[in-house]
């Protein structure tokens, strides 16, 4: 009994070192021969896969000890189904980098089913580009306005009840009165937007982004009306395109309609999960923002017509406790506009 205690004190003894040594490795140390999972929330194709691929093309390099990045697909409740596996399942050493909807952060706030994560918790690494999504109507649809939108019922093709493609068009339904009717259940932004070739649907809203990466000679052959952009300032390549708060009638709908916008400026934000060691964090937050002044991230970016308006770590999780924080009174208000009446 003597013997086996004295062998368990050095097996826990042995443990501890070694625990000791794993923490004591600087990133370098750690991120070397190592493999990065980069968890992309959404199906292949659209801009959120586009902007994913290109980072992890290039990240790695910039990150001490030049780890492998592979990214990998995980679509699901609206990109819910990765995110949870990010803040839930996976390690907690930082070397797992994932992408998700912009606004998950008031989903969490209004305590949206199948959420089963705390947006503040996870450390953020820095925003690629703000995300400025529209409503864009097909050139048969006799909506060409929000105006006419508020008098005539009009289908919009969506992925799903959590994506920003129904979030966005059904805040308008419930604080501008349009009369927008979601058709649910398209497998990612590319097909929802072939729906509208197809004749199956007047109309759909996603990113600016990512029909310029899709369907670039849309806006250019005049297929498509945009009537409204989600940011809080017009983009500059939409200056004639009014924002949402622009549409606001009073000055109750324009507080809602700003608190919701600020996930546009969340927009395509990476994240690794909970517990992340400082110093990584910090390693994995430098080499985004080397990799956002890469010349040769930026030659990719301009080729794949993708923009390029980066924010830090810092400023990302600051952004994101700001939505997690609000008022109770403006948080009702803000759960009003989210409300999802009848969808098919």
């Amino acid at each position: 009994m003597q013997l086996f205690g004295r062998a368990s004190v050095l097996v826990m003894a042995w443990a501890t070192l070694l625990t000791a040594g794993a923490a004591a490795q600087t990133p370098e140390q750690f991120y070397r021969g190592k493999t990065i999972n980069f968890t992309i929330g959404y199906a292949p194709g659209g801009s959120n896969d586009a902007y994913s691929r290109l980072i992890a093309n290039h990240l790695g390099k910039h990150i001490p000890g030049n780890p492998t990045v592979v990214p990998m697909n995980l679509p699901g409740a609206g990109s819910f189904l990765a995110v949870n596996r990010i803040y839930g399942a996976s390690p907690k050493d930082g070397t797992v980098i994932g992408l998700g909807a912009p606004t998950m952060a008031i989903d969490e706030k209004l305590g949206n089913p199948g959420i089963r994560f705390k947006t503040s918790e996870l450390g953020w690494i820095g925003r690629v580009d703000s995300l400025i999504n529209i409503v864009m109507m097909w050139k048969t649809s006799p909506v060409k306005s929000v105006a006419d939108a508020q008098k005539i019922t009009s289908t919009l093709s969506s992925t799903g009840a959590g994506s920003t493609s129904s979030v966005y068009p059904n805040v308008m339904n419930n604080v501008l009165g349009t009369k927008f009717k979601l058709i649910l259940g398209y497998k990612g932004s590319n097909e929802a937007m072939l729906a509208l070739e197809r004749g199956e649907v007047e109309g759909h809203s996603t990113a600016w982004s990512a029909v310029k990466v899709a369907q670039p000679h849309w806006p250019r052959d005049k297929s498509i009306t945009i009537l409204v952009q989600f940011g809080l300032k017009r983009h500059p390549e939409l200056p004639d395109v009014p924002t949402a708060v622009d549409l606001a009638r009073s000055d109750e709908e324009r507080q809602v309609l700003s608190a919701i916008l600020k996930a546009s400026e969340i927009g395509t934000s990476f994240f690794t999960t909970p517990g992340v060691p400082a110093d990584r964090l910090d390693a994995l937050r430098r080499a985004f923002d080397a990799t956002m002044k890469d010349p040769e991230f930026l030659g990719e970016a301009q080729r794949l017509r993708l923009t390029v308006g980066p924010m830090t770590g810092e400023d990302a999780q600051k952004l994101v406790a700001e939505v997690t924080d609000l008022t109770p009174e403006l948080t009702e208000k803000v759960r009003a506009a989210f409300a999802m009446p009848g969808t098919n």
